[in-house]
């Protein structure tokens, strides 16, 4: 599909980006990404390893703090090629989460713990956020944390925790003053997965697969260094969190390099020239290419300094909304040739991940505050209905 940014620099950097990526990208994770699987931690991390030592690793990060500065234009830029390149997306709890929450309104002794081991990926962090009974209406949460003499102490549980398996670290919110309003007695708090009294516990999905868990937290003592800024603020971070977070989860570049495979499958099942099928694949591409300008507007204005609100919701519904089709697409195309053969256990190529991602995507709607919630807030905050 065209791409939107097309002047000279930016072919010039995209060159850059291929040339490092043919270079450096092993050739078995291109094909694991390629083929829609989802890459295994240890293609992730030695991805996360190359980029670190090429100094890309962490585009939105000051330089101050080992990012690359990039603009909203290079950033946008480096996640189409990414994508189109076919190299694995990283873990984004703790580049895209926590380490800009830290840059922000940690301490620099924060910084200095945990920015590094974030970079290079010898941290891996998970969010602990949703709980049993507290989803997409997060002020609910009753993860508590009362007060012992240098810390608190923490009693909960968090659940759909992405990736948990693989974590050495989780950032949480937790209650600290139950008698405030929901939102006021809410503080943020950075625990060590191998501290006494956290445990885990594996969710397994419709897709078949475990990536996301349970996380007990059973009298789990934290130390006051390890609290997010202000005691009771939590819930401002976590919106400054969610507020970014949004504007990368409408997945341009992802959304790119699922409608090239939708492209593929359509050619390999002889109906890439149907009208119908044409017309259903140039729908979504206009639908990318209209979430990707709106993107960028989003991005100018963060880079000018405006403040970013509601209006993000809009890319993490949308965005959302054509990867779900697109995998609908995919699986109407590979029809029974999606199913696993009876010998093997596996479906041939090129179907042979079309079911996994059309089961793994119906999450894509709940996760970051479900769709439903997204078209409230929009509704209330930027209509005024």
């Amino acid at each position: 599909m065209t791409d939107l940014l097309t002047g000279p620099e930016d072919r010039a950097f995209r060159d850059e980006i291929r040339a490092f990526v043919a270079e450096t990208l092993p050739a078995a994770t291109r094909t694991t990404v390629a083929s829609g699987a989802p890459a295994s931690r240890d293609q992730v991390l030695g991805w996360q390893r190359a980029l670190h030592a090429k100094g890309w690793v962490a585009p939105a990060w000051p330089v101050a703090h080992g990012g690359c500065g990039w603009s909203a234009r290079r950033r946008l830029i480096a996640d189409e090629e990414f994508f189109r390149l076919h190299a694995p997306p990283l873990p984004g709890f703790g580049l895209k989460m926590i380490g800009p929450i830290l840059i922000r309104f940690g301490t620099e002794a924060q910084r200095a713990r945990f920015l590094p081991g974030i970079l290079s990926g010898e941290d891996w962090w998970c969010q602990g956020f949703s709980e049993p009974g507290a989803g997409s209406d997060l002020a609910s949460l009753s993860t508590r944390a009362e007060r012992a003499e240098g810390g608190w102490v923490v009693n909960g549980a968090k659940t759909w925790t992405t990736y948990a398996q693989y974590a050495n670290w989780i950032f949480c919110l937790v209650r600290t003053d139950p008698a405030a309003k929901p939102q006021r007695g809410i503080s943020m708090v950075l625990i060590d997965m191998a501290d006494p009294g956290v445990t885990r516990r594996p969710i397994r999905l419709i897709d078949g697969t475990e990536e996301v868990n349970e996380v007990f937290l059973d009298d789990v003592f934290v130390p006051d260094d390890r609290v997010v800024g202000e005691v009771n603020r939590g819930w401002d971070y976590a919106k400054a969190l969610l507020e970014s977070e949004r504007l990368g989860i409408g997945g341009i570049g992802r959304s790119k390099h699922l409608l090239a495979r939708v492209a593929a499958v359509a050619e390999a099942v002889g109906l890439a020239g149907a009208p119908d099928i044409a017309a259903r694949l140039a729908t979504l591409e206009i639908d990318i290419m209209a979430v990707e300008a709106t993107t960028l507007r989003y991005l100018a204005a963060e880079e000018a300094g405006r403040p970013l609100g509601a209006e993000t919701s809009l890319l993490k519904l949308r965005g959302t909304e054509i990867q779900q089709a697109l995998t609908e697409l995919m699986l109407d195309l590979a029809g029974p040739a999606a199913l696993p053969a009876r010998d093997s256990g596996a479906a041939e190529a090129p179907f042979e991940t079309v079911a996994y991602q059309f089961l793994n995507w119906r999450k894509l709607s709940i996760y970051g505050g479900s769709n439903e919630i997204q078209r409230g807030i929009l509704a209330k905050q930027v209509l005024g209905l």
